[in-house]
């Protein structure tokens, strides 16, 4: 129920959509037969919107908000300790895509199946997860991102069966518990958490919820370190500002959920 009512939710608050519906109930009040008071009520939302989504897409409040997102956690250095394991989460698959045109498709985080390259290769002591169901409530959701990980392990430059698959979740929580009911990891054992870094502290903090003690590995980054700079088309600031919304609003919910111990869990 959770996930269906996240999907629903998030479709009309999202601030994109948000800001498109209240543009277009304004102009359908303003283009109405009503009073005087509702058409200019209707003027004025259609020219307070369209300003926020001007603001929104153009200015770097997308970078202010991802900000404090991306710099939770920090970059990973390795310290020469033993490995355990490597969990990638899903997210940058486009199954559907993947499934048609036959070849790994990825989308604007496709880093972390970078990664998921590279540290095969830099640790094959390590065992490599990768936790990825399907998200979507219709369309493609037979097919998971673990079908077509496995499926093009290869480009990836890592042989299909060196990666053991999740393939059930479809979200954060569910990545975490059922990784964890995957490989039952040790006490005192180290395992990498990869994903974007916008998106670490909530999984930090649905893995630690399971009792899955992991180290920060994140990727994907959308803000340089204090470089706020403006957008070069509204359409990429609006993208970027609904991602870092939708975290901020996804941290309250899993908080508010019991799906994480803190609203913004800290290393």
């Amino acid at each position: 129920m959770f996930f269906v009512l996240s999907k629903v939710l998030w479709f009309l608050t999202a601030p994109s959509n948000l800001l498109l519906l209240l543009v277009l109930a304004g102009a359908g009040l303003a283009g109405s037969g009503r009073s005087l008071r509702w058409r200019r009520l209707g003027l004025g939302l259609v020219a307070g919107a369209g300003l926020v989504l001007l603001v929104g897409g153009v200015s770097p409040l997308a970078s202010l908000v991802f900000g404090p997102l991306e710099n939770r956690f920090p970059e990973f250095r390795d310290d020469g300790a033993p490995l355990a394991g490597i969990v990638v989460l899903g997210g940058a698959v486009e199954t559907g895509l993947s499934a048609a045109r036959k070849q790994l498709v990825v989308n604007d985080a496709g880093e972390r199946m970078i990664a998921l390259g590279d540290l095969a290769r830099r640790y094959p002591q390590a065992t490599v997860v990768f936790s990825g169901g399907s998200g979507r409530l219709t369309g493609d959701g037979a097919v998971s991102e673990s079908d077509i990980v496995r499926r093009h392990a290869a480009s990836l430059g890592v042989a299909p069966e060196r990666i053991t698959y999740e393939d059930r979740s479809r979200n954060t929580r569910e990545n975490a518990a059922f990784s964890a009911e995957l490989v039952t990891p040790k006490p005192g054992e180290r395992w990498l958490l990869v994903t974007s870094a916008w998106h670490m502290p909530r999984a930090v903090g649905c893995f630690r919820r399971a009792g899955f003690t992991v180290t920060a590995y994140p990727v994907d980054y959308r803000t340089g370190p204090g470089a706020v700079a403006l957008h070069s088309t509204a359409g990429d600031g609006l993208f970027e500002l609904d991602v870092a919304v939708r975290e901020w609003l996804g941290l309250v919910a899993y908080r508010a959920s019991g799906y994480t111990e803190s609203v913004f869990p800290a290393p």
